[in-house]
C-alpha cells in the first residue's frame, strides 16, 4: 500500500505533549516567549523532571481503546529539551533527572500495541546557544531573559553559528530516524521562525527519505503544499476540507501541555462529532493529551477517550470506511462511505423520527440499518423522490445514540 494512503487510512491518532514544562502546569515552551520564566529557570526544570509513573504501555493501551491507530509524541519541543538519547546535547532526558531514554520506551510500547509511531520535532530550539534570538515575526520576539547567554541576534549576525545549529538540528532528526527502527510519521513544528531555504528543508527531507523511505512528513517546513506530505490545520476543522491530504490536530481542553487550571474540557459528544466531520471531509484527526509531570494521563482526558472508544467499538466501521460519503448538502450531518454503502451520522434528534438523505442519484438503497447493532430501519424511496437520489429513514427516538447515531445505507448490486 502507498505510504501516504496507509497513513490516511489510520484516520485517528493520539497526540502527546510532554516534557519538563509539565512540572509548571503551563503551556509547552511558550512561557519563555511570553516572559513568564527566564532561560535559567526553564533549563533548571530538567533537574527536577523525573516521571516515576511513566508507563507508555498504558498510553498505548488507552489510544487503542479509543479506537486510535497511531500516536505522536513530542520528542523535542521549542524549548530544546530532548526526551530521547542524543549524542549532540546534554539537555536530554537520559542526561538529566529522568536518567532514561523516554522515547525508546514510548517506541517499544506503541510498536508492541500494533500502532503506528509518530515523532513530533521542533525545528527551532530556544535553548541552543547558536540559535538566533530574533524571529521572523517581530511581535513574537523573545524576552531578553529568555535568550541563551551570548546567542546571536540573527542568522546574518553570525552565519557560521547558524550553520552549526543546522548541523545539530539535522543531526538530531537523523538520530531519531536511525536509532528507533521504522518510524511512520514526523510532525515538524516551529517552522515560522525561518524560511524553508534557511532550514535547508529540501536537504532535510532528502535525508529523511533516504533513512526511512516509507515515512510520512507533515508540511510544516515553511513551504506548504510543496515540501511535506500533509497539511496540519491546528485547533480547527476546515469548512470544506482541503484539496491535499490533511490532519486536524486539536486539544481536548485549551492547552497542549499539562495544565490543571485549564478546565475547558470538550465533551465526548463534541469529540465524536469532530472525528466524524474530519473523516467525512477526508482528513485525519490527531487528538492531544498532556500527561502529568509523573507521566500519567489525567483522568479528565482518559475518561473522554474511553467514551469515544466505546462509541468506536459500535460505530468505528463508519470512520474507517473508504470514501468521503455523499456530496455536501445531501444531509445535515457528516456522511462517510463509498460505492457499496454510506454512513449517515445523525448528531442530535431528527424531526418527526425521520431522516431525509439526498445525493444518491443512480444508486438504490437496498437496506437501512443501525450500525451499532444491525437493527433494520424502515425507509421509503417513493416519498423521498427516487429520481433525486433521496430516501427517508425512520429513526425512532428511543434508538438514538447520545453521542452520534450512525445509519448505514447499503446499496443494491
Amino acid at each position: 500500500m502507498d505510504r501516504l494512503q496507509r497513513f490516511r487510512d489510520a484516520h485517528f491518532g493520539l497526540f502527546v505533549h510532554w516534557g519538563s514544562y509539565s512540572l509548571k502546569g503551563f503551556e509547552a515552551s511558550w512561557p519563555l516567549v511570553w516572559g513568564e520564566i527566564s532561560y535559567e529557570e526553564y533549563a533548571a526544570l530538567a533537574r527536577e523532571f523525573n516521571p516515576t509513573k511513566y508507563d507508555p504501555t498504558e498510553w498505548a493501551a488507552l489510544a487503542k481503546a479509543a479506537g486510535m491507530r497511531y500516536v505522536v509524541l513530542t520528542t523535542k519541543h521549542h524549548d530544546g529539551y530532548a526526551l530521547f538519547d542524543t549524542a549532540l546535547s546534554d539537555y536530554s532526558a537520559p542526561k538529566t533527572a529522568p536518567g532514561r531514554d523516554l522515547v525508546r520506551e514510548y517506541v517499544d510500547a506503541v510498536r508492541a500495541a500494533g500502532l503506528m509511531i509518530g515523532f513530533y520535532f521542533s525545528l527551532c530550539d530556544w535553548y541552543h546557544p547558536d540559535y538566533p534570538a530574533k524571529t521572523l515575526r517581530p511581535h513574537m520576539d523573545r524576552h531578553p531573559q529568555a535568550v541563551p547567554p551570548g546567542a546571536p541576534e540573527s542568522i546574518e549576525a553570525d552565519p557560521a553559528r547558524w550553520a552549526r545549529y543546522l548541523e545539530f538540528m539535522h543531526g538530531q532528526v537523523r538520530e531519531l530516524l536511525t536509532n528507533y527502527g521504522t518510524i511512520d510519521y514526523v510532525f515538524f513544528d516551529g517552522q515560522w521562525e525561518h524560511t524553508a531555504k534557511e532550514w535547508k528543508a529540501e536537504e532535510l527531507l532528502a535525508m529523511m527519505h533516504e533513512l526511512q523511505p516509507e515515512i510520512v512528513v507533515n508540511d510544516r517546513l515553511n513551504a506548504p503544499g510543496r515540501l511535506g506530505d500533509i497539511g496540519t490545520p491546528e485547533q480547527y476543522v476546515p469548512v470544506a476540507g482541503w484539496d491535499r491530504p490533511w490532519e486536524t490536530n486539536m486539544t481536548i481542553n485549551e492547552t497542549w501541555a499539562y495544565n490543571p487550571k485549564d478546565r475547558a474540557y470538550k465533551p465526548a459528544r463534541e469529540l465524536v462529532a469532530t472525528l466524524a466531520e474530519v473523516s467525512a471531509k477526508g482528513g485525519n484527526f490527531l487528538l492531544n493529551v498532556g500527561p502529568t509531570p509523573e507521566g500519567e494521563i489525567p483522568v479528565e482526558f482518559a475518561s473522554r477517550l474511553r467514551v469515544v472508544g466505546e462509541w468506536m467499538e459500535r460505530n468505528g466501521e463508519s470512520i474507517f470506511a473508504p470514501g468521503a460519503g455523499l456530496p455536501p448538502g445531501s444531509f445535515y450531518g457528516p456522511t462517510t462511505g463509498g460505492d457499496d454503502a454510506v454512513y449517515i451520522h445523525v448528531l442530535g434528534r431528527p424531526g418527526g423520527d425521520q431522516v431525509l438523505v439526498r445525493g444518491m442519484e443512480g444508486r438504490r438503497v437496498a437496506e437501512a440499518t443501525l450500525l451499532s447493532d444491525g437493527r433494520a430501519l424502515e425507509f421509503d424511496l417513493h416519498r423521498g423522490h427516487l429520481e433525486q437520489g433521496a430516501v427517508r429513514v425512520v429513526l425512532p427516538d428511543a434508538w438514538l445514540d447520545p453521542l452520534d447515531t450512525v445509519v448505514k445505507l447499503r446499496f443494491e448490486g
